[in-house]
């Protein structure tokens, strides 16, 4: 594995400004606009040299390709040089076949699950979906075929009797979430707590029942972390 980085890291390289970090890894959506405009694309990023040690998450869409960049071991899941790399190639060969990139569309959920007593709860969510522990992470379930949303687990002190005690957390990129809590507070929703702005925001919907906002490598309009 090659040197970890950061997501600030990442968001400051060259050559990487169509993808986005989010909860789960670099994010990118290229707009193909055509099924087979996007098998293509496909195609050119498996003819890549070197993914037999390092594969890219593919999904293919009738109007799209979703990519995702991210390194599992044992003890770690996060961004390393090697993602660096091969999202630059990446966009290279999207380039080269005339598909446009869109950060904007990409983003990832997260069920978030309060508990008084992590241990005894947990095995009850992984046996239920079949999930497996996130690598240096046991309060993280995630899907190993990489299809559903991660599972969260925080750790309470107390019983909260008048707040619910499971939320979506809703990641995002950066440079969107302003729009994106701007939007869910014009359809209703309120603002609960900005103070980890802009990391994280609270919401709720009209009814009390909140979401996060997540962000992840922030950087500000000069383009600095």
């Amino acid at each position: 594995m090659t040197e970890r980085i950061t997501a600030e890291r990442f968001h400051a390289a060259d050559g990487v400004a169509d993808w986005r970090v989010l909860g789960e890894g670099a994010c990118a959506w290229f707009r193909t606009g055509s099924f087979a405009a996007g098998v293509r694309l496909v195609g050119a990023i498996a003819d890549l040299p070197g993914l037999a040690d390092h594969q890219p998450d593919v999904d293919l869409r009738p109007d799209g390709v979703a990519v995702r960049l991210v390194t599992l071991t044992a003890d770690h899941y996060g961004l390393t040089g090697q993602d660096l790399a091969l999202a630059r190639e990446i966009s290279a060969v999207a380039r080269e076949l005339g598909v446009p990139a869109d950060p904007a569309a990409v983003q990832s959920v997260q069920v978030s699950v309060d508990a008084l007593a992590l241990p005894g709860v947990t095995p009850f969510w992984r046996a239920l979906l079949g999930y497996g522990h996130r690598a240096g992470s046991p309060e993280d379930l995630v899907d190993p075929h990489g299809r559903g949303p991660a599972f969260w687990f925080q750790q309470m002190d107390a019983p909260r009797p008048q707040r619910n005690r499971m939320h979506v957390d809703v990641w995002v990129p950066y440079d969107v979430a302003e729009a994106r809590i701007a939007a869910a507070l014009a359809a209703g929703g309120r603002l609960v707590d900005d103070g980890h702005a802009p990391s994280w925001w609270v919401l709720a919907d009209p009814e009390g029942n909140e979401a996060c906002v997540g962000t992840v490598g922030w950087l500000d309009p000069a383009g600095e972390a």
